[in-house]
């Protein structure tokens, strides 16, 4: 059976963790691509509550191999907590030995560079995940495969500090990485991390050769793709479906399908363009109380998530960059209860209605949306499983959001919970 490969749509926080952990019970492979721990997906079912950063959502699947690819950056110590927190064996997750490492100094820089920018800072999550991929295009990158020859490790690490040293003391003033902590540090990534460390991209590939489903986690979104979103307020990675090809090691061919997780409305973390976005007491609704686990509050920082209504022509460029053949609705029933519901079809932008979605933040920033408002509903649509469940208000909605989009819906979320799923389609089978 192919691979099938599961994206955000918009600008992350789409609900991909949940959709996920639907998926894998069908799935011998669940494997991520890019990004690092600034990603947050959440999982709830029978087991508990799970918010990873790193690892990739099928870990509730007995069965299921989690695999780390190469495109990640990864934070040994971060990844550690999480092997330590859900009991993860080598038989149950992989890291690409390709994968580059998140180092001190990365997160040092990451948080010296926000506050050199002042107002104009992107909002990243201070992580370290930029500077590091700085580090892997510049050629300067550790990698995690490293880890496995210690020896030559340290001897290059002293030069290496030695060097962001001087960018961090000279450039930004800030204080020096200490060695001995960084030798301290490997020391314990080599001793826990070995056995986890291997060529996933052959993983993957005998799982192909053998007919096993594999499924493609994303992490953020299409709208934040360095190269096909909102530059410069994007990450510095690429979850768009061309980055699953590169951060996993794996051909055009290997694939049966592309989906698109789309929340039923629109939400943004940190700085840039936002069209669609709402303030004040709609935003408050929409948004949720924070005390309530399925508020719009972020997995990974805690903030609160920019909210707004659903915003098509940014839903339809997503889907032609990365050629969605299906559709994920999540948070439906967020919606629940509204008289009406906006959704924005065109832009205005400097006096002239346009369909297309213009990646240049300068312009994107100009852009005025163009609503069309539909009727809400007052039925729930929580924990619905089956489409005669689905009242006239939701349906007439979805359909909307299928005819803007230009594809067809397959899955419906209808709460946080596995079991609380309503599957038009089926995506992979068993």
């Amino acid at each position: 059976m192919p691979a099938y490969a599961v994206i955000g749509a918009q600008w992350g926080d789409e609900g991909k963790g949940k959709i996920i952990d639907v998926l894998a019970e069908n799935a011998a492979i669940i494997a991520r691509y890019s990004g690092g721990n600034n990603a947050g997906h959440t999982v709830m079912n029978d087991a508990g509550t799970f918010k990873l950063h790193l690892v990739p959502s099928g870990i509730c699947w007995a069965h299921a191999m989690n695999v780390i690819g190469n495109g990640v950056v990864v934070d040994p110590d971060v990844l550690l907590k999480e092997i330590g927190e859900n009991k993860l064996d080598p038989e149950h997750l992989a890291v690409s030995d390709r994968a580059h490492l998140i180092m001190p100094w990365h997160i040092t820089l990451d948080k010296l560079e926000e506050e050199r920018r002042g107002s104009t800072a992107i909002g990243t999550t201070g992580r370290g995940v930029g500077p590091a991929y700085v580090d892997k295009v510049s050629r300067q990158g550790l990698r995690v495969g490293e880890l496995l020859d210690p020896e030559d490790l340290a001897l290059r690490l002293p030069e290496i500090v030695k060097f962001k040293n001087e960018i961090i003391t000279k450039v930004y003033g800030g204080d020096p990485i200490n060695i001995d902590s960084v030798f301290q540090k490997t020391s314990k990534w080599i001793n826990e991390l070995a056995h986890y460390i291997r060529p996933v991209e052959n993983l993957i590939a005998e799982a192909l050769d053998l007919n096993q489903n594999v499924i493609v986690e994303g992490a953020q979104g299409a709208l934040l793709d360095l190269d096909h979103g909102t530059y410069p307020y994007v990450t510095s990675s690429n979850p768009t479906v061309g980055g699953t090809l590169t951060g996993l090691g794996m051909g055009p061919k290997s694939y049966g399908g592309v989906a698109g997780v789309y929340k039923a409305y629109c939400t943004r973390v940190g700085a840039g363009p936002f069209p669609t976005e709402i303030e004040g007491k709609v935003a408050e609704r929409l948004r949720g109380e924070r005390s309530n686990p399925n508020s719009e509050y972020g997995t990974t920082t805690g903030r609160a998530r920019r909210v707004g209504w659903f915003d098509g022509v940014a839903g339809r460029y997503s889907a032609k960059v990365n050629g969605f053949d299906g559709m994920i609705i999540t948070r439906l029933d967020i919606l629940d209860g509204w008289d009406e519901i906006k959704i924005c079809v065109a832009y205005e932008i400097d006096g002239i209605r346009t369909e297309q979605f213009p990646v240049d933040a300068v312009m994107l920033e100009r852009a005025k949306p163009i609503y069309e408002t539909v009727p809400g509903w007052t039925e729930s649509t929580r924990s619905i499983t089956n489409q005669d469940q689905l009242n006239d208000g939701a349906r007439s909605y979805i359909n909307k959001l299928e005819e803007i989009v230009g594809v067809p819906t397959k899955i419906i979320s209808t709460g946080p919970l596995r079991q609380e799923t309503l599957v038009l389609d089926q995506i992979i089978s068993d």
